[in-house]
Parts: C-alpha cells; structure tokens; sequence
C-alpha cells in the first residue's frame, strides 16, 4: 500500500535534505572501508557497504551521518567519475564475464559483456583487456557494469608489462607503417659537400637512431670551432602530410626498458636519416666558435651539408681512451683521436663555463635492463655518466642554445624549453626555508635567472642533498613554448631543442625553421600555440609508461630477495605522512617503507612531509638525501609495488632511544 507513495516519497526527500551534505573525492583502501576528502580538507568515514556504490577518485556529492556515535558519509551522488576507460584481467565467476581493473585501489570484479566484434570464447581467465565503464550505482545503474572494448594479451604473455602498459597510457605499440619509396623532398636548399670532414658520433653500441655527429678543431688562439652534424628526417617528412601528423600525435619515440617505438618509421630513424658509420647523409648543420673560457660567441652559422661520418664511438670506449690513454677494445686511428682530444678540450671548457655561469646537476647514472630473447631480466647493469657522455651532452647544450639564440632573433618565435624558476605562489615560503639554513636570499633576487643559478650552484656545495630535495617541492614545471623565455633550472636566457629531430617531434618543427632561416627567408609559420601542451602530455605519459614497465620488472628480479633477505643502499627521494619512498642503488628500483615498519610501534613515529625529515620518539631518524640500508619486506606483483624496512642496525637504535626514554620517565 506504500509503494509509489508520492507522500511517502516526498517525505523521505525532504527527510533526505535535512541531511548535512559535503562534496569530496573518494579514497579507498585494501580492506573495504573509505575516506571521504572533503573539499573542506575534513575526512569522513565511509563503511564497507557504502563504497560498493563508489569507485577510489570518485568526486561525489556525500550525506553527513551519524552512525554509533560517528559521522560516516554515504555517497549519494556522483560529479565527477574517475574511471571510464582502464586496463584488467578477465575473472570469470561462474562463466560469466567480470574484469578487475589493474588499479591498486580497486580490488573488485566488475560485471562485463564484450563489444561487438569479441568473442567471449576468446577470453580466458587472467587475460589482459581494454574496457570501459558503462555503468555506475550513483547514475541509476544496478551496481558496476563495463564492457570490454580490446583484448591486450594472453594471462601468461611474458611480453605483457609492455603491451600493457601501453595500452594503459592509450599509446602506439608499434613505429608508423613505411612507405613504399622515400624520395627527399625538393626544399630549395644548397647543401654543402662535408663527406670528407671526420665527423664522429659517440653513442651507446646499440644505438641505431644515430641523430648527431660532431667535428671539433682546436684553434690556434686557443678557441675551438665546433661543427654540429644533426640528422635531417624533415628532407623526406613534408609538412601536413600523413607521416607527419602521426609524428606530431606521437610527440616522441617512446623509450621502454628493454625496447623502443620510434617517432619515425624505422627506415627513417634507423636507416636513411641515421648517421651512420660510412654512409654518406642529408643533416642541419651549426658552426660555432667557443672561447678559451667556454663561452658561446655570437657567429653561431646554420647551413645544410652532406656529411659522412668516419668514427662509431661508443661512450665507455671514449671514455677508458681519455681517463686511462688506452681502450682494449678500440684503438683510434690519429685523425680520430685528435678529433676526441679537440671535443674533450672544449667540453671541459664549456662544463666549467657553466659551472660557473649557469647551472649544473650532480651526475646521476642511468639504469639498464638485460632482457633474455623470451623477455626475462637477466640483470640490471649501472651506467655510470662518464665524460663521453658529458662531452656529447655539452655539445648538444651549446647546439641548442645556438638555436634558441637564432629564433629568437630572426622571427621571434619556435619551439622553446623553458622554466620559470619558482613558483610565485611559493617563492616567498622557499625563501624562508633557504634563508633558515644559511641561503641569505630574498624574494626579488630568487625571482631572477642570475638569482636563481647562483642559488642552485650554492645548493650543489652542500654537503648534502636535504636541502635541495626540499626546495624542489616549491619550483615550477619545464614547459614547451613558442615564446622565447629564459631556463632558469639550466641557468640559460633561451633554449631550443632541435639536435633529436628523428625522436621528437618539436625538434622537427625547429628544423623547418632553421632551414627557413638558411634560405634567407625573412618570414615564417608560427607553430601551433598548442603543441606545446601537446608535447608536455606526451612527455608525461612516456615517463608514466617507462616507470610502469621498469616498476614490473624490478618485481620480477627481486621477487627473491624477500626470502633472501638482501640488504640494499636507498637514498630517501620523498616523505609523506604514511612513510618514505626510496630508491635502491643498487639497480634503480623504488622501495617504500611506511611508518609501521621502521619501529614496531608506529606511534612512536613521525613522518613529516613538509619538513622533510622522519623522528622515532621525537628524535629526527632520517630526513631527504640520506642514504641508508633496507632489506624487502614484501614485493607485491598485482600492484608492481615494492615494500622494504631499514635493517636491524637502525632498530637496535630505536630500541636504544626507548630505554633512554623509559629512563628518563624513572
């Protein structure tokens, strides 16, 4: 007799908006329960039955109760959904098709039919799958419902860490298709004849995408001349074309552990652009003179030229031949080591110049993956940044300021790498925080290129990296743009990246230009205002992607070391209030080690994000920088997370600090 009441019903409305409301995000946890944050920066709690109409990063709209004398919320409506599309494994629960999703907050099988076109026999328990959400209990829906949109791979696949990550990150698992003939575009340019200047390249030895060569002459007077060879792909990449708007919707070739995706098709990047060894190549060329002191003079030359390089060096090679005098597995011929020796000379001359002048970052070395060829880590090997390495890397940095110093005057605008230094909402709090340790700065000079490399080259003298792990929290982002604007985080008034055009898509466009201003033309086409975000978001999901593939096969090498109880060196990169995230020296893998694993009771401890520093019984214990030993305390391969704990030394102190404040109370 109460159903389809219209009293009744009215009654629990107005019931119902008598009711406190909040508006949150919704955060889930591994048993159950949740939080509402709410936008007034309290949290609420939220039962068990409650989350079953919620997903982790929901944003709803929540009822305020009182339940047992505690406020619970009830999320009532849904503003915001966080997921639509995502990645997950087949589950079945009694033939019929679920999913669950490969998110480490959301734990539940999600009720699934399949799109038009997939056959629910080609789905297996385990397997990998698109899907997208298309029903949820907030907008009228009987529960979760999605509806599978793709099948990645197979449950076992080995190669699964890189198909789905991919697919994750909604991003090419292969190069553009190639053409059937390349013909070099007629672009109305005199290309100098270079074939017999001995260039070199210096690159890892599995470099195929070789993008520049370099020839050095050491002057007289003590200046060099340093020859800048960049591979041209934009003498067969027309603009607007079909291969070119791919190259644009790629933004980067993709750099995974173990693989990579080029920007390009391979015969381009790989082949006919490639500075390789003894074949004769189209490239962009700069010319410039450096002075004795390493500064950059302002006769900077772009030109078009055939060059043909006449030494593949490769890093560690170079590298034993200046330290040692001698490499057992290469012998330069004399023309070859007086072109190392010359680029040796002016990359010194340039890294003291910056040293002084601008700003330089402590060297940290890259990590490698050795994969088996059924895709098993076989070991991680250290690279350590050595001066082959800086050598090119000096070399690119004048070639791109060289550039950024050539748009900048001849049209105005490009595609420029910038950094505004702080953030101007936090400049002031940064300026406190220096200024307690010693810094001596104030708002205006920190607001400053000259300002803020002299503070970064102070940061570099300290003896340790607290200091400059904390204020990083308060710095702004690197950002692409068509204006020319100053790098305060390289100490540089201008900088454009145009030495990679075969891996970056702004690289290209920076080329064009360049060859406009070769040509002797006055005007040009402004690129897009937006590519600059373009390339910013493309840039993030390529970082995301390479971090989740990494993070996978770090759990599959150090699965065993949980049993094993292997001790590692971590240097402590952040800390929140639930703990500190680590990074091991060892292979580059990133641990966290929450609270309750430094001491048994976790009340006794303090993670302080803000100041950067953890205290066990009010005496600071570890703090951003430190390195310290850990052992694994579990490695979770659904989530790819990696938990570990200090080693017993830093519990023996604990237990220390504990009898001196059981003392102290007698």
């Amino acid at each position: 007799m109460f159903q389809d009441n219209p009293l009744l019903a009215q009654l629990k409305q107005q019931i119902k908006e008598s009711i406190p409301k909040k508006e949150g995000t919704i955060k889930a946890t591994e048993k159950g329960f949740g939080f509402l944050e709410a936008d007034d920066k309290n949290s609420y709690f939220i039962p068990p039955p409650y989350m079953k109409k919620v997903m982790h990063g929901d944003k709803v709209v929540a009822l305020i109760r009182t339940e047992k004398d505690k406020e619970v919320a009830e999320p009532d409506a849904l503003l915001e959904q966080s997921v639509e599309r995502f990645i997950g494994r087949v589950k079945l629960i009694r033939d019929k098709l679920n999913v669950v999703p490969d998110h480490p907050q959301l734990k539940d099988a999600i009720r699934a039919k399949t799109r038009k076109g997939i056959s629910h026999s080609e789905l297996a328990e385990g397997d990998w799958v698109v899907a997208n959400l298309t029903q949820h209990p907030l907008k009228g829906g009987n529960g979760f419902f999605c509806e599978i949109s793709e099948k990645i791979t197979d449950a076992n696949d080995k190669i699964a860490p890189w198909w789905v990550t991919l697919a994750k990150h909604n991003l090419p698992n292969q190069e553009p298709a190639p053409q059937a003939q390349w013909d070099m575009l007629d672009e109305s340019l005199v290309r100098e004849d270079l074939t017999h200047v001995p260039f070199i390249t210096i690159d890892s030895e599995s470099t195929k995408d070789m993008d520049d060569a370099l020839h050095t002459v050491a002057n007289n007077d003590g200046t060099f001349t340093l020859t800048i060879a960049i591979a041209d792909p934009t003498a067969y990449v027309a603009e607007n074309t079909d291969l070119d708007r791919q190259a644009r919707e790629r933004g980067y070739t993709i750099y995974l552990p173990g693989r990579n995706i080029p920007m390009l098709p391979r015969e381009l990047s790989d082949d006919l652009c490639s500075l390789r060894e003894n074949e004769v190549r189209p490239s962009l060329c700069c010319r410039v003179t450096v002075d004795t002191d390493g500064t950059i003079k302002d006769d900077a030359q772009f030109f078009s030229a055939w060059v043909k390089s006449q030494g593949r060096l490769a890093y560690d090679n170079v590298s034993d031949f200046i330290e040692t005098g001698h490499c057992e597995k290469w012998q330069p011929s004399e023309v070859i080591a007086e072109q190392v020796t010359a680029l040796h000379a002016l990359a010194k001359a340039r890294m003291n110049w910056r040293e002084t002048n601008a700003v330089t970052f402590p060297d940290r070395p890259d990590y490698r993956f050795e994969l088996s060829e059924d895709n098993d880590v076989v070991a991680i090997h250290v690279d350590a940044r050595r001066i082959a390495n800086r050598m090119v890397e000096e070399s690119m940095i004048t070639a791109n300021i060289c550039a950024g110093r050539a748009l900048r005057e001849h049209f105005g605008f490009g595609v420029f790498n910038t950094h505004a230094g702080f953030n101007p909402e936090k400049i002031a709090e940064a300026v406190e925080l220096l200024n307690s340790h010693g810094g001596e700065t104030d708002v205006e000079t920190l607001a400053t290129l000259e300002g803020f490399s002299a503070l970064r080259r102070w940061l570099n003298e300290q003896d340790t990296s607290f200091l400059d792990n904390r204020i990083r929290k308060f710095q702004s982002y690197s950002e692409v743009g068509n204006t020319p604007s100053p790098h305060f985080a390289m100490g540089l008034d201008v900088y454009a990246t145009w030495t990679s055009p075969i891996r970056k898509y702004g690289d290209m466009l920076n080329h064009r230009l360049l060859k406009a201003i070769v040509r002797g033309e006055t005007a040009a086409q402004t690129p897009d205002e937006l590519i600059g975000d373009e390339l910013a978001l493309h840039r993030k999901h390529h970082r995301m992607a390479e971090r989740d593939v990494a993070d996978w096969l770090y759990v599959r090498l150090l699965k065993d070391s949980v049993a094993a109880k292997t001790t590692f060196t971590a240097e402590i990169f952040d800390i929140n209030r639930a703990g500190m995230r680590t990074r091991l020296l060892e292979n580059g893998a990133m641990a966290f080690i929450p609270g309750s694993l430094i001491v048994d009771n976790k009340k006794r401890v303090e993670c302080n994000g803000d100041q950067g520093t953890i205290s066990v019984d009010g005496n600071k214990a570890f703090q951003l920088g430190d390195q310290i030993e850990i052992v694994l305390a579990d490695i979770k391969e659904t989530t790819r997370s990696i938990v570990g704990k200090p080693t017993r030394e830093f519990a023996v102190v604990a237990e220390k600090l504990e009898t001196e404040e059981a003392a102290k109370s007698e």
